[in-house]
């Protein structure tokens, strides 16, 4: 995933920033790192939570109910959103919080112990896991060597070619559309592209669910929600969405939580669309 340079620089490949590191140098997304010319998974194995959730809390709520699964989440992440949920791990670095080492074997090991609880296999969740690409990978194949399930949580901002690599691994994904303006992904650093991108791969490969959690005055008009679910629908009309209510997290603790009405109405919109619409933290 690098490409070298002159004088031991490289080039990060797995996601769209493609941030240039010299040595010693970490990537935005503060996992990332350039050591003697070649792009490493600085927080492989580095494991910050793991714990055993229930699949819906992904959410994924057509993908195997009813079970369970080890969902294990690092530290950092390639956006950077005013709005995030879960910033303690995602806007964190190797410094800044504590983390347990776990191998890919390990991880296996700790989700095949756990399937008389109704374990399945293993999220990659609570931080951007994609950062942890090679991880992911690695975990991946010895999972699936168990007959267990690897599972994204993930935001979708990922280049092609790493992406469709890595697919054909995964059984499910929960992937995060935050907006459908090109203006809210530039805000937070994204690419709104990229991520319709990364649906329609993923939709080829395995069970994908859709997130957007609805922020007041950002992302709730219906006339947004009117066409992302026609999107979403022009992929697949059984493409499940759950449409979640945000509340004050981050450097938005001043805002007001999302109204329950304007959750339901908005789900209610892309019902016009979509097959399977959720609401979530009503």
């Amino acid at each position: 995933m690098t490409e070298n340079k002159k004088a031991g620089s490289a080039i990060c490949g797995i996601c769209p920033r493609r941030c240039h590191l010299h040595p010693g140098q970490y990537g935005f997304c503060r996992a990332r790192k350039n050591e003697s010319g070649l792009i490493t998974c600085d927080n492989y194995g580095r494991i910050v939570s793991l714990a055993l959730d229930p699949i819906e809390k992904k959410p994924l709520k057509h993908f195997r109910p009813g079970s369970m699964i080890l969902s294990a989440g690092s530290y950092g992440c390639n956006l950077l959103c005013p709005f995030c949920q879960n910033h303690r791990l995602s806007m964190a670095s190797r410094e800044d919080i504590p983390w347990e080492y776990i191998s890919p074997d390990k991880i296996t090991e700790t989700a095949q112990n756990l399937k008389d609880r109704g374990n399945i296999g293993v999220a990659f969740t609570y931080n951007e896991p994609l950062i942890s690409y090679e991880y992911v990978y690695d975990c991946s194949i010895s999972l699936k060597k168990k007959s267990m399930s690897p599972v994204l949580v993930t935001n979708g901002y990922i280049c092609e070619d790493p992406l469709k690599k890595l697919l054909p691994l995964i059984d499910a994904m929960n992937i995060d559309l935050k907006a459908f303006t090109k203006g809210f992904y530039y805000k937070i650093g994204g690419d709104l592209e990229t991520v319709k991108r990364s649906i329609m791969l993923a939709s080829e490969f395995c069970h994908i669910e859709i997130t957007t959690l609805v922020i007041p005055g950002m992302n709730d008009s219906h006339d947004e929600m009117e066409k992302m679910s026609s999107w979403l629908a022009g992929i697949d009309k059984d493409i499940p969405l759950h449409v979640s209510r945000f509340f004050p997290r981050y450097e938005m603790s001043y805002k007001d939580p999302t109204p329950v009405k304007s959750i339901y109405e908005l789900a209610d919109t892309a019902r016009k669309h979509l097959k399977y619409v959720h609401t979530g933290n009503c």
